[in-house]
């Protein structure tokens, strides 16, 4: 095993950087068209970012690499998202909007692995730029920064290392749908992510949402993310038109981007012959079903518009992780809560931008388990497991079964450093559960912004976030000692 190239990986990070500032340029604009206190603190980060950015790239200026080994492209996709939240944090702290830094590490954390959840107890007195940064942050960790770099890193290191980058930080295990040079693979997932922002804030825009508004909630619903410019969320619109629009492209953010493409260029046979859509949608009307019927019951003052209107949306919202609220579901009864904590646990599409175990595993457990049910009855019978007609191999489900369990036991060690941080049991499983699958809402206290827990808490959820984001073994794997043995 040949050594880490350490100065290629502050290459790559740094181009990240590079990039992100002008992410942040677009925070700046919005400050000055707004005139407001927020553009100091912007201009500062964005000058520190290109800084940082310019002195990784020129470190390893001449570095070429042959290939890009596996160890390699989990450290490079762990630091963009670490060294990026640790900068992009600062517009935040600098500006004295946030009371410590590990409140600002936590909401850019939560924005860029597109969880949501917030330390603000209220929104509506941040500045313009700010606003537009936090759904910045979202749209960019929805779609993944390595996407973006990916475009350009072909002029470092070619195809084979952009694959490697992509496996290590892309989710599910059907994202293979794409055989072209990966290059390829992610300006056409950009493009995709592009016109699908754009479409939602014109639909947004014609409706009771300013300009402002739109823009950002277009950024945080494409990217699943969740983040809003009000206080009450999506609720304080009243809209029906808004909250069917927003169904409908929390949705579709939920399903794999390949899949989409395939759509926009006139093949949608590709995505209603895929195996993991159906059972995902089937996953989403069998919950809004449940829903509808059960809050039929129980709030019968709702007609039946609104009742179908509100199970829809709440289950979309969750199931895809963006975690936008229309009502205040701690209300509701216990029974709905478990149903949250599933969706929330199982969430949307492999190789989209929503967070959880994915369907795509969550079918491969289904059919594994159904086959030891019929090598109980039949010992010798040879039952492969299959996707879309095609055979698993076996060492592929040995995966999903191993990734399975590491989700659930990460989830079951942020329970117990929460509550032995006094954290209630119950919002602990749901803060846990919420941020390993990068959903947002949580229950009890928890419900609308985690201000009031610890810094402790605050770093086990950063952390959680940035472990499911990356799919668990990425983060973990850099934490194990024999990751740095040659």
């Amino acid at each position: 095993m040949r050594h880490i190239n350490f100065r290629f990986v502050l290459k790559t990070v740094g181009l990240a950087c590079i990039m992100e500032s002008g992410f942040l340029f677009l925070a700046i604009v919005i400050a000055f068209l707004y005139r407001e206190e927020d553009l100091m603190p912007l201009i500062y980060t964005t000058l520190f970012m290109l800084g940082v950015g310019l002195v990784g790239w020129l470190s390893g200026f001449r570095t070429r690499l042959a290939r890009l080994s596996r160890r390699e492209g989990m450290l490079i996709v762990t630091l963009i998202w670490v060294v990026l939240s640790s900068i992009g944090m600062l517009p935040f702290w600098l500006g004295g909007y946030v009371g410590s830094i590990s409140d600002a590490f936590f909401e850019t954390m939560s924005g860029y692995t597109t969880t949501g959840a917030t330390i603000f107890p209220s929104v509506e007195h941040l500045p313009h730029g700010i606003l537009f940064w936090r759904s910045l942050l979202q749209w960019q960790g929805g779609i993944g920064i390595v996407v973006f770099t990916l475009a350009l890193l072909p002029v470092i290191t070619g195809d084979r290392g952009a694959s490697t980058i992509y496996n290590a930080e892309t989710t599910g295990i059907m994202h293979d749908r794409f055989l072209p040079r990966i290059s390829t693979v992610s300006k056409r997932l950009a493009l995709v992510y592009v016109v699908m922002t754009t479409l939602l804030f014109f639909l947004l825009w014609i409706g009771p949402m300013n300009s402002f508004d739109a823009v950002c909630h277009a950024l945080t619903c494409i990217s699943t993310g969740g983040y809003s410019t009000k206080d009450s969320s999506v609720a304080y619109y009243n809209s029906a038109y808004v909250e069917y629009v927003l169904s409908a492209f929390m949705f579709i953010a939920s399903l794999s981007l390949t899949l989409i493409y395939f759509c926009f260029v006139g093949k949608p046979t590709k995505l209603l012959r895929d195996e993991e859509f159906r059972w995902y949608s089937i996953l989403v009307l069998a919950a809004i079903l449940i829903t509808s019927l059960w809050l039929w019951a129980h709030w019968q003052n709702d007609s039946v518009e609104e009742t179908i209107r509100t199970a829809l949306f709440q289950v979309t919202s969750l199931i895809s992780t963006t975690g936008y609220l229309t009502s205040d579901i701690t209300q509701w009864q216990p029974f709905f809560w478990v149903i949250m904590l599933l969706l929330m646990f199982i969430c949307g599409c492999s190789g989209s931008t929503s967070g959880g175990l994915k369907v795509s595993r969550f079918m491969v457990l289904v059919k594994n388990l159904r086959n030891e049910f019929k090598k109980r009855i039949h010992p010798n019978a040879v039952v492969p497991v299959k996707a879309n007609g095609i055979v698993i191999p076996g060492a592929l489900v040995s995966q999903v079964l191993a990734f399975f369990f590491a989700y659930l036991g990460l989830i079951c060690v942020g329970v117990l450093l929460l509550t032995f941080d006094g954290i209630p049991f119950i919002e602990s499983i749901s803060a846990s559960v919420s941020a390993t699958g990068n959903v947002g809402p949580a229950l009890g206290s928890l419900r609308s912004n985690f201000a009031e827990i610890s810094p402790f808490s605050k770093w086990v959820l950063s952390f959680l976030m940035l472990a499911g984001r990356l799919e668990i073994f990425t983060v973990l794997s850099i934490l194990r000692p024999a990751f740095w043995k040659e």
